[in-house]
């Protein structure tokens, strides 16, 4: 006989369970039989039974009980009693049926009337391209048919006896008529299906008691939906055996309801049972169990176990309506310090587990009895909460500023490519070669635990590669061929090949004028990088071999071979279980597809992959007596004391129910047949009603950019609403305004922190870190302070000072006051490298690109050598765009050296200057002069920074005592063609006072950051010489310092570092002048530095 037993929470059941356990029938030493939905409720009941079996009270033995899956036990059953079933499902699973449904797809669709539409959408036809899709299409089908053979097994037959129809005497849609050929066509390759086997099968057992060896008495424990075929073996099964059916129901009225109707099942739209729900939660979120009910057989031992009174409490009035599917009349005014149902509105996924974290906390510290093993956390996507939750809960503190840091927490239903970095390479792997092998892609191959342990690859090896792989310009393919697919089969640039050659020349010879072949050494390989440099070419070596190996067909056992050599090869396991579970996970795939020798293309193999490596529920991970996180399935009925639902977002949950267009009973479903939305309704209420003491629930509710309001997902939105039916709040106002809670954006926000506020009696965050965040943010508000805030003391005492040290600081007072002094010498660049092949080149690429050539041909290399190097280099853009652009660029550097064809005529000579002050120390340096000239040549505009450099070289050359005709020559480009600065006439003690007064700013300069930025003292200096003009000074000194359409000098890097943020020149110009400093009539000290420094270089500048 079937009996039934059910209640609104599972606790009461199991106590009803042990008491069927305990009493004594047949065997003594048989195993009991307790199948189970999933294995968090398997150890979950496991524990509590411990506690009421045993030959005396308090044993806590649970010993001689097997828990099997439901499904598994319901189909050995049948599989018993008939020898053929077995086979039978075997064959037909989806795991290997996909291998024969694959050769009739190949051997007949192409080709067959029939099968035309599944033609095209495989790209079978003559001339398709899309045939990347045909195993992940096959399987899809093959899962179809199973589902189509438990859940209609009557449509099977149909098809079986040639009728087109749906299994209800209504004929297929004309887009789904090809299905039943198909399967017709692998009925004949492997024989019976399972659905014409069940119905005499469930005979058997009717008749025959001994047809299974099932004992006489077994239970199924928490099922919310089983097939009709399981149902139909479950009622043969019960006609001669006692079958324990323990049902997690939440309503007695509802049962009693459907009961009564007695509605059989039949379509769904036209389900009547769905209207006598009179409770609108539970009418929206007990579809499953309900049709579940109209399943079950109608002979059956029904009986009800009381959970007891439950608290007057908003979440206890809500369960009791659901129980009694009532809608009430008058909201009852909630308690103002009842907290047993809250939701938390958060600004997004992060802080979501931030307030978690905290509502934790806080009810473990007001509730002394509660422990970490009372609580469960369940989210939709486990793999986006797992990292969050990592960082929150049981992460070692060594400061001791969270207190959750000490709890334990245990995450469950990881993807096995989350738990072992080997089967994660094998997933990289497959990814990788399905895409362009990018420079992205490969580095962060390269970063992989497994495959950096197998390349001694450290983290400073890491940020090496990472400099390599920008400077040989590796942006995507592995060479010229692998791009063929792309129309790009003549372009071998910016390839993988390219730049390991390069790296690899670069050990061997200097960049310069030399290549080899199409090959440009890289530049700056340093000898003790020989090591690196090998072991990348081969790390880049063997990605080559596997992503070509990737791109044969092979068959199954074939590619299982494969794929762990090369995860092998490239990854070494950080433990030995690893290689192992690897090894496992292969050789199962291998053996569903033995005995096919179809083969599959790598688009094919990712397609099946993917199932093996996705998420799946483990036993170990579940009731271990730490805080427990998991889906909402393994444990979505098991009640605890507290209940936390994670990540109610609208459009995460439920899953989207997206109909599979291919999909026969989504057309027209019937009652009992799965749809996933509606089974993520059932999980809902089951979390609801499992909650004993406390549900936490929190959601999305504020966009984390704008602020925006979110909408809650559609169950927690009618969640609310039966929230405000039921309750009220204190302050008379809709029970949600008592159960909602809004969190600001930042966890030290003094929200957080402020007794009463967030819905605790006390502070909401124990976040020591918070805390001192929202003091800093409450306190008073200062200026932040500049980088120094006064003058440091004078730098060490030298003897000599640097020509080209005096020359940067000119060039950039705030940045050599960072580098020369405190020692601040860059700012490291963490943009990842460049993906894409260039098309064009900014302003800054294509200076450098021409300031490089121009370089060059000042070194005396052809023109048509530059060009050969540059194409070798691979920053320019591919084929006829590169050629344009160096084109361009060549005629630009041509017209520059045109420009000073005279003054390059005399041979360069590197001079060596050694100038003595007037305080005493030298100024020495070297100098390239050409007979009587200093010639400066750029590419850039001629402006402020070439000049002064100009001016510090001639004063430097001249005071030195050379020939006082000398002249400073400096060439560069303007907007309407090349430009010419020319000093000259400076006598030697004039040159040696200026170069003593330079050396003197830049003392200055390097005990505090000055007010003076280049361009901006120059347009300053220029107007004050010319003119004598004060506002226009400022004028134009403002438009050089003030970002408008492109940045000024107000957002270099150095002058917000040192000015303590980005100022306005007024503020630069505010400071007077120091002691000492005097220049004229000026009353600013930017004034005063402006005009030291360029009054003698602009009254003997000539300019053209």
């Amino acid at each position: 006989m079937l009996r039934i037993h059910r209640s609104e929470r599972a606790d009461p059941l199991v106590a009803a369970l042990g008491t069927v356990l305990a009493a004594p029938h047949g065997d003594p030493f048989a195993a009991e039989l307790v199948a189970v939905p999933s294995r968090g409720v398997e150890r979950w009941l496991a524990q509590q039974l411990s506690h009421v079996l045993g030959a005396r009270d308090g044993d806590g033995v649970c010993a001689n009980v097997v828990f099997p899956s439901s499904t598994q036990l319901l189909d050995e059953a049948v599989a018993a009693a008939d020898v053929g079933y077995a086979e039978s499902a075997a064959l037909w699973s989806a795991e290997r049926a996909v291998w024969p449904l694959m050769k009739i797809i190949d051997d007949s669709v192409p080709t067959e009337a029939w099968a035309g539409v599944l033609a095209v959408h495989l790209g079978l036809q003559a001339g398709g391209h899309d045939k990347g899709r045909r195993f992940a299409v096959a399987s899809k089908l093959a899962r179809h048919f199973v589902s189509y053979s438990q859940a209609r097994p009557e449509m099977l037959t149909d098809w079986l006896a040639g009728r087109d129809e749906q299994g209800d005497g209504t004929a297929l849609p004309d887009d789904l008529m090809w299905q039943a050929e198909l399967w017709r066509r692998l009925r004949a390759a492997l024989g019976p299906s399972p659905a014409e086997l069940v119905d005499e099968a469930c005979a058997t057992l009717r008749t025959i008691p001994n047809a299974t060896d099932l004992p006489e008495q077994f239970s199924i424990f928490g099922p919310t939906r089983l097939s009709p075929s399981r149902v139909r073996a479950l009622g043969a099964l019960a006609e001669q055996r006692d079958v324990h059916l323990w049902l997690h129901h939440p309503s007695p009225a509802l049962w009693a309801a459907v009961n009564k109707a007695a509605v059989p099942p039949g379509r769904r739209r036209d389900d009547a049972a769905a209207l006598i729900v009179h409770n609108p939660l539970l009418a929206s979120l007990s579809r499953d169990i309900r049709e579940l009910q109209q399943l079950l057989p109608a002979t059956q031992d029904d009986q009800r176990h009381d959970v007891g009174p439950r608290p007057d409490t908003i979440l206890g009035r809500l369960q009791d309506e659901l129980s009694q599917d009532l809608v009430p009349v008058t909201p009852a005014k909630a308690d103002d310090k009842d907290r047993s149902l809250t939701v938390h509105a958060c600004h997004g996924p992060g802080r979501q587990v931030e307030v978690i974290r905290e509502t934790v906390l806080g009810l473990l510290k007001n509730d002394a009895s509660l422990e970490p093993r009372d609580i469960l956390i369940m989210c939709p996507d486990i793999e986006a909460f797992a990292p969050l939750v990592a960082a929150s809960f049981g992460m070692a503190d060594e400061h001791g500023s969270h207190p959750a840091a000490r709890i334990r927490v245990r995450l469950a239903d990881r993807s096995l490519r989350q738990t072992n970095p080997l089967l994660s390479l094998l997933r990289q792997l497959l990814e990788l070669a399905a895409n362009r092998v990018t420079a992205t892609q490969v580095l962060d191959l390269a970063g992989a635990a497994c495959v950096r342990k197998r390349f001694s690859f450290s983290d400073d090896d890491i940020e090496q590669l990472r400099d390599w792989t920008t400077a040989a310009n590796a942006r995507w393919g592995l060479d010229a061929h692998h791009r063929e697919p792309y129309g790009l089969g003549q372009v071998a640039q910016g390839t993988w090949r390219i730049a390991v050659d390069r790296l690899l020349l670069g050990v061997a010879m200097e960049e310069g004028d030399q290549w080899l072949g199409d090959v440009l050494p890289l530049d700056d390989v340093d000898s003790g990088a020989i090591d690196l440099a090998g072991r990348f070419a081969e790390f880049v070596a063997r990605v080559d071999d596997a992503v070509r190996a990737l791109e044969q067909q092979h068959t199954v056992p074939e590619w299982t071979q494969l794929l762990s050599e090369l995860v092998l090869s490239l990854g070494e396991p950080l433990q030995a279980w690893q290689a192992v579970q690897l090894a496992s996970e292969l050789d199962d795939v291998a053996e569903a597809a033995s005995e096919t020798d179809v083969t599959l293309s790598r688009a094919d193999l990712a397609a099946l992959m993917a199932g093996r490596l996705a998420g799946r529920p483990t036993r170990a991970s579940f009731r271990t007596g730490t805080l427990t996180v998991c889906t909402l399935v393994p444990m979505r009925s098991v009640p605890h004391r507290v209940v936390c639902l994670v990540g109610m977002d609208d459009g995460a949950f439920p899953r989207h129910g997206i109909v599979d267009g291919d999909d026969v009973l989504a057309r027209a479903p019937r009652t009992g047949e799965r749809d996933v939305r509606s089974e993520d309704r059932q999980l809902f209420l089951d979390a609801v009603c499992a909650a004993q003491q406390t549900l936490v629930i929190t959601y999305t509710g504020a966009d984390p950019r704008t602020g925006a309001p979110v909408p809650p997902c559609v169950p927690l939105g009618e969640l609310l609403d039966a929230v405000d039916a039921s309750a009220q709040a204190p302050d008379g106002d809709l029970g949600r305004e008592h159960v909602v809670i809004r969190h600001p954006l930042q966890p030290f926000d003094a929200r957080n922190f402020t007794p009463d506020r967030l819905g605790a009696a006390g502070p909401f965050s124990f976040d020591r870190s918070g805390l001192a965040g929202a003091r800093a943010a409450s306190a008073e508000r200062h200026v932040e302070p500049t980088l120094v805030s006064h003058p440091l003391g004078a730098a060490s005492p030298a003897d000599t000072v640097d020509l080209d040290e005096l020359i940067k600081f000119l060039q950039h007072p705030a940045r050599a006051f960072l580098r020369q002094r405190l020692g601040i010498s860059s700012w490291a660049d963490d943009s990842d490298p460049a993906d894409a092949l260039p098309v064009a080149l900014d302003s800054l690429q294509q200076w450098g690109l021409g300031e490089r050539i121009l370089r060059q041909r000042l070194a005396g290399m052809s023109s048509h050598a530059c060009k050969e190097i540059e194409h070798r280099r691979g920053d320019l853009p591919p084929g006829q765009l590169g050629r344009r652009l160096l084109g361009e660029l060549g005629r630009t550097v041509d017209s520059l050296l045109a420009a000073c064809e005279h003054e390059r005529a005399a041979p360069a000579e590197s001079v060596d200057v050694s100038v003595p002050l007037d305080d005493g120390r030298r100024i020495e340096g070297t100098v390239s002069v050409r007979g009587t000239m200093i010639l400066s040549l750029t590419y850039s505009n001629l402006g402020p920074k070439q000049r002064l450099e100009a001016w510090a070289k001639y004063l430097a050359v001249i005071a030195s005592g050379a020939d006082p005709s000398l002249q400073a020559v400096s060439v560069g480009k303007q907007s309407d063609g090349v430009a010419r600065s020319v000093l000259r006439g400076v006598d030697p003690a004039d040159a040696r006072g200026i170069l003593t007064d330079l050396v003197a700013l830049r003392d200055t300069g390097l005990r505090e950051p000055l007010p003076m930025a280049i361009k901006t003292s120059e347009a300053y200096a220029v107007e004050r010489h010319r003119h004598r003009d004060v506002p226009r000074g400022r004028f134009r000194a403002d438009y050089k310092w003030k970002s408008n359409n492109y940045p000024g000098e107000d957002a270099d890097r150095a002058h917000v570092l040192v000015f303590g943020g980005t100022i306005t020149l007024d503020e630069l110009m505010s400071a007077a002048p120091a002691a000492g400093e005097h220049w004229l009539d000026e009353t600013t000290r930017f004034g005063v530095l402006a005009c030291r420094l360029w009054t003698p270089l602009l009254s003997v500048e000539k300019t053209s």
